[in-house]
């Protein structure tokens, strides 16, 4: 059996209006204060000319994400085999470029039992 889950940073009613809005199938955890994406390697601090920007265009990460870090995390994915291995690790500064959904299907495959 595989389970798929996202973690986002934001409040867990953010999380569910992106489920509900983009009619996702799986769930979208809520890790407020990247405490996930911290344990991961993956939280950085945006800088303050971004802060600024997003300020002004009423995007300030404090009011979607609940807390004062102005911190993202970088996006990533992994498949984690029954073991609690790590059977596949992507992670990607550029968030509109993810991993193909053929290579996870094929790491999820190689963990099926012979």
């Amino acid at each position: 059996m595989t389970t798929l889950v996202a973690i986002s940073p934001q409040f867990a009613h953010g999380s569910l209006t992106t489920v509900q809005t983009n009619a996702l199938t799986f769930d979208v955890l809520s890790d407020v204060g990247n405490s996930v994406a911290r344990r991961f390697g993956l939280a950085y601090a945006l800088p303050a000319d971004l802060r600024e920007a997003l300020r002004s265009s009423q995007k300030a990460l404090p009011a979607i994400n609940g807390d004062e870090s102005w911190e993202l995390p970088v996006p990533a994915t992994y498949v984690i085999a029954p073991d609690g291995r790590i059977a596949l690790a992507s992670i990607e500064v550029d968030y509109r470029k993810r991993l193909e959904p053929d290579v996870i299907l094929a790491a999820l495959k190689e963990l099926q039992p012979a």
